[in-house]
């Protein structure tokens, strides 16, 4: 099975000097994602919490809302000539009555590391709809200082980063301040899907009480794989896109850009946040 991190030789020049010595590297392998035996998605990941990363997947394409709606997922034989399991191929099988979408070349995916939504045929295709709208859910409060605290434990927890510097990572809090879960990987979508995938397999679908933080960018992508797990607070350390903003407005998501310390952008949602009256 493939490894979290690989050892690569490399050339080092540091002030002039040069060396020769290993390298540790984050792993990146395709993972094809097949629903009841036929091929859905191929994402480039890195390999662990593969059958979380399915789910959260399925999660975000809403073709599954809760962990009774999946019979099983088991990895599938893998393509070595010599027969060898590559465990790069896993089988979602829905439980009989569960509506199975089209698998078209319109729905077939291919994700890289740093898109998610590559290969979707037409835009319509993006777009999916929510079984969890944040605007049913319990109004959630949060303090901006609560926020402000919060990168700093994410990077705390992020152990496969301190190794390779070559991963992204997604954390789960819980409106408290509490660290629910952590998820590392290449793709940034990849270590959402994982986050939603382990709520999903544990019954905790929606995560209506819950906070993303994002150690990257907020894309249109994140934005809606939060609002399809039913989070209601998506941050980030950088910035968010124009489209992500959009989508946060119209579903009522709290959008948080640029999280750094006690300083940070609201793009959306500013009613969950305990601001200073006035604003």
């Amino acid at each position: 099975m493939g490894r979290v991190t690989e050892r690569r030789r490399t050339i080092r020049i540091r002030n002039g000097a040069v060396t020769d010595r290993p390298d540790t590297l984050v792993a990146e392998e395709p993972l094809e994602i097949r629903l009841n035996g036929r091929p859905l998605a191929i994402t480039m990941r890195t390999p662990g919490d593969d059958f979380a990363l399915a789910a959260g997947f399925l999660v975000s394409e809403g073709v599954i809302g809760s962990a009774a709606e999946v019979r099983s997922i088991v990895y599938c034989a893998g393509a070595k000539d010599d027969g060898t399991n590559t465990y790069n191929v896993v089988d979602v099988q829905l439980v009989p009555g569960v509506p199975v979408p089209d698998i078209t070349l319109e729905r077939h995916v291919y994700t890289t590391s740093s898109c998610g939504l590559c290969g979707k045929a037409s835009l319509d295709a993006v777009r999916t709809t929510t079984r969890f709208p944040i605007a049913d859910t319990p109004p959630v409060r949060v303090e901006p200082a609560l926020l402000a605290g919060l990168p700093d434990r994410l990077r705390a927890a992020q152990r496969v980063f301190d190794r390779t510097g070559g991963l992204h990572a997604a954390a789960l809090f819980s409106e408290e301040g509490e660290l629910l879960d952590v998820r590392e990987d290449v793709g940034r979508h990849n270590a959402v899907d994982k986050l939603v995938g382990r709520a999903l397999r544990e019954d905790l679908l929606p995560l209506s009480r819950a906070i993303l933080l994002v150690s990257g960018r907020a894309s249109f992508e994140l934005a809606q794989k939060a609002v399809m797990a039913g989070i209601p607070v998506l941050a980030a350390v950088s910035a968010p896109s124009s489209l992500a903003v959009d989508l946060a407005a119209e579903t009522g998501l709290t959008l948080v850009g640029f999280l750094r310390g006690p300083d940070m952008n609201v793009y959306a949602g500013e009613e969950r946040l305990a601001l200073r009256s006035g604003v």
